[in-house]
């Protein structure tokens, strides 16, 4: 066995993804040391496409702390969504009913700005880092082990390790069956996702319910569109031209009055989801944040968002746990974030079941979806309800 570099740190972070990356951002601020490794590369991150809708507070806290303002230049911002079902569209206007608006900001952005903050600030993030493994948990020095990528073995002690690794996290096995919670729901649909070189088909996202099933035509840039359609979680790409994905899309959104601008298709995905919830976000001295604790479906803008806030909570209860030699503070940060992440999740989860067509649906069914969308476009409370959580909660503005 060859002989590991040993060093201390006092924060050891799994995961230099958003999650990871902003927590040491943060962590630094308050003149924290920390190390974040990732067995991805950061190539690799870049190049993987992912949406993204920020909460207003996701884009306060990325440009307040310092990280980028490239939010402001190259996102787009959104009052509002489109609700389309029965034949015709119907508004939320967050910005009238909350005061509040989102930004469309793809997480592949938001982890460039963050890994280009870390870069500019001096921050110690490894990528392409194989042997990943944590150990003694329970004690007051807990381990990082791991290789990197110039194949130098390194062994990291620190006061505390913190899982920020994904929905296929390391650390979330390594908390024991006896001392965890899990709660999981699965879901008997996927979306088929697209990338289109087309115009923007409406200036702000539009949630499409229809009697084959829900659509989302969501925007990236003035050339290049995200849209998603309803499919069996078996689907294959192979199987759906473009000229199939075309007719399908216009199809669903024409059913409510819309018409899409079509343009060649430049990616195909298929993505499954579901609901995922660990609880407590701790064992010993490591702590979970963001996938690694908790997975929502994507209906609600909910992921990124549910991440990022936990981490700017885990920030502050890191730095006072470390202050007062103290494990309480780990409990609180549970509590702090997990309050949010079960009104995410009721949130996701209603979206998604007031908008997608359940399996063996029947007509009552159909129209049923229909009025409780109508029981939320018609009522300024049912409208506000909405505006609220997928703002992110914001206090009046």
């Amino acid at each position: 066995m060859s002989l590991r570099t040993q060093s201390r740190t006092q924060i050891a972070i799994v995961g230099a993804g958003p999650a990871g990356l902003l927590l040491s951002h943060l962590l630094a601020l308050a003149g924290i040391d920390s190390v974040a490794v990732d067995v991805r590369g950061r190539r690799e991150i870049e190049q993987t496409q992912r949406a993204g809708i920020l909460e207003q507070d996701s884009v306060d806290l990325l440009v307040d702390s310092g990280v980028s303002d490239r939010v402001h230049r190259d996102g787009y911002r959104h009052d509002g969504i489109e609700l389309a079902f029965g034949g015709g569209g119907h508004r939320i206007d967050f910005h009238g009913l909350v005061g509040a608006s989102t930004q469309l900001y793809p997480q592949t952005d938001v982890f460039i700005d963050l890994a280009d903050a870390r870069q500019r600030d001096g921050g110690d993030v490894r990528f392409g880092v194989t042997d990943v493994s944590v150990g003694d948990l329970t004690t007051d020095s807990p381990v990082l082990r791991f290789t990197d990528a110039d194949g130098t073995a390194h062994e990291i002690r620190a006061d505390f390790l913190v899982g920020a690794d994904g929905s296929r996290s390391l650390c979330r096995h390594e908390v024991p069956a006896d001392r965890r919670n899990q709660y999981f729901r699965e879901y008997p649909f996927a979306w088929f996702g697209i990338l289109a070189q087309a115009p923007p088909s409406a200036p702000e996202l539009i949630y499409n319910h229809s009697p084959r099933g829900f659509a989302l035509i969501s925007q990236r840039t003035e050339t290049l569109q995200r849209m998603y359609f309803q499919c069996d979680p078996a689907e294959n790409i192979d199987d759906w031209s473009d000229d199939r994905i075309w007719t399908e899309l216009q199809a669903r959104v024409g059913a409510n009055g819309y018409t899409l601008a079509q343009g060649p298709i430049t990616a195909k995905s298929v993505l499954p989801f579901r609901s995922f919830v660990q609880d407590p976000m701790h064992y010993g001295r490591l702590i979970l944040a963001g996938d690694a604790a908790h997975t929502v479906p994507p209906t609600g803008a909910k992921g990124l968002n549910l991440a990022l806030a936990d981490v700017r909570v885990l920030a502050e209860e890191l730095e006072r746990a470390l202050a007062a030699g103290s494990l309480a503070p780990l409990a609180t940060y549970g509590e702090r974030a997990l309050r949010r992440v079960w009104k995410a999740q009721h949130f996701s989860y209603w979206m998604t079941t007031m908008l997608h067509t359940l399996p063996g649906a029947t007509p009552f069914d159909l129209r049923r979806q229909e009025g409780e969308l109508a029981s939320v476009t018609d009522s300024a409370a049912g409208s506000t309800f909405l505006a609220e959580a997928y703002t992110g909660w914001p206090e009046r503005r």
